[in-house]
């Protein structure tokens, strides 16, 4: 039988961290997508009292009602160095309570886990960045550079009603800002019995597109050849099933060449996705920043069981190398044919900055005092994050949620899945790391 604490003994037990995630999971924020959202401003408050009692003034922006982002500046010991940018963002994709074994938005605590809808993507984060800030002011501290913290809206929608909203019309509220740190890197792997963290240096462009195929309208009971679904139908499958090749770009052959020198491999001998693959668990995002990928997502076309619709829609998500991306969609219309109209809904720049300087190597000390064995690795995330829109401020972003994970934990996995869940352990080691960060670089 377990010792572990249960009921409210868990709850007792918990860090200022995991109880401040928790209530953040308790915050239906579903994004839907397109404006649909549950808005984050309930969140958002609570993120703002909770900086307004360290004595911050937090400043909270609706680029439409309810759709609330929080900012606050924190004067730094040295505030002659560029500001660091620290952000999160409050809003998480929905979740259906029927295919979980939890309430996805209770903040379950069990088997030594935070469950919950955004324990990963990333309410563990902003509650990891309060603590952090907390401990420092707390003790009569500060960081050694001035402190921009963001909570952003709409993260999960490409950022337009949150970081990019602000980006745009309050750009103000990041000067002097250099460098920024979010969302999806600093967490470990296992590579052949190696621990291993990932920091994130760059991330895949996104182009979300709507494919449309035009018919004729008629009869279901006709013999017709000019049906929008058949036509639509065929370029989805062309295009969810077409075998991008390999592309590699600086990040990734610098991970390679790191997974090999950990594998005892020859790169040269070990093709870069087999290498990959042996990383376990891991290798769910990483095998992604190899290629191209374009995934169809919903399909909607009719009204009707006996009517022939004369129009079939299809939304895709497409992410590219930061290179490819100006060539995209040119391959993505020779895939599914001429006939079939693409209109872009969304689309975001690819990011891609070197392994190394001051930000880098402050990220793997911080890590070192608190896994001293600790190898860290380059990656280029296949998703994307708000440090595309501060890009535009020639803010340079990294992804650096510093968690010590099980090697049997499908972390990857936990993004957008079922059972979300955070070790409360890994929670307090972000916590430490970051509090070392901000405190060194």
């Amino acid at each position: 039988m377990s010792d572990a604490p249960h009921g409210a003994a868990a709850e007792a037990a918990l860090s200022e961290t995991a109880r401040i995630a928790r209530d953040l999971i308790r915050f239906d924020t579903s994004n839907r997508g397109g404006g649909d959202a549950n808005p984050e401003a309930e969140a958002a408050a609570y993120v703002s009292d909770y900086l307004r009692a360290l004595g911050l003034e937090p400043i909270t922006i609706e680029s439409e009602p309810g759709r609330a982002s929080v900012i606050a500046r924190v004067e730094g010991g040295e505030p002659e160095l560029p500001a660091l940018v620290l952000h999160g963002h409050l809003d998480v994709v929905p979740a259906d309570p029927a295919n979980w074994s939890v309430d996805p938005f209770a903040g379950v605590v069990k088997d030594g886990m935070l469950w919950g809808r955004g324990a990963v993507d990333m309410k563990d984060m902003d509650a990891m960045m309060l603590t952090a800030v907390a401990e420092l002011l707390r003790a009569g501290e500060r960081p050694r550079r001035t402190l921009i913290l963001a909570f952003f809206a709409d993260e999960e929608n490409g950022g337009v009603y949150g970081s990019h909203h602000l980006v745009r019309h309050h750009p103000e509220l990041f000067a002097g800002a250099g460098t920024a740190i979010s969302e999806v890197g600093g967490y470990s792997v296992e590579l052949g019995g190696t621990r291993a963290y990932l920091l994130q240096t760059g991330e895949k462009a996104m182009d979300w597109i709507r494919l449309r195929a035009r018919g004729t309208a008629a009869h279901g009971s006709r013999v017709w050849h000019d049906n929008a679904v058949t036509r639509l139908a065929e370029a989805v499958a062309a295009l969810g099933r077409h075998d991008w090749p390999l592309a590699l770009c600086d990040t990734t052959r610098e991970l390679i060449d790191s997974i090999a020198g950990i594998l005892g491999e020859d790169p040269q001998e070990v093709g870069a996705e087999q290498l990959v693959l042996r990383a376990g668990k891991g290798a769910g995002f990483i095998q992604a920043s190899l290629r191209n990928t374009s995934n169809p997502t919903v399909l909607a076309a009719g009204y009707k069981h006996n009517v022939i619709p004369d129009t079939a829609e299809a939304l895709v998500d497409v992410r590219s190398l930061p290179a490819d991306q100006p060539g995209i969609l040119a391959e993505v219309q020779r895939i599914v044919g001429e006939d079939i109209e693409i209109d872009v809904l969304h689309s975001d720049i690819g990011l891609e900055v070197p392994f190394a300087g001051e930000a880098v190597d402050a990220m793997i000390a911080s890590l070192r005092v608190h896994d001293p064995e600790a190898r860290v690795l380059p990656y280029l995330l296949s998703g994307g994050t708000d440090n595309k829109a501060l890009s535009r401020l020639g803010i340079t972003g990294y992804g650096f949620v510093p968690l010590r994970l099980p090697a049997d934990l499908d972390f990857p996995g936990m993004f957008h899945g079922v059972d979300e869940r955070v070790p409360l352990e890994a929670l307090d080691f972000g916590h430490r790391v970051l509090v070392d960060l901000l405190r060194s670089y």
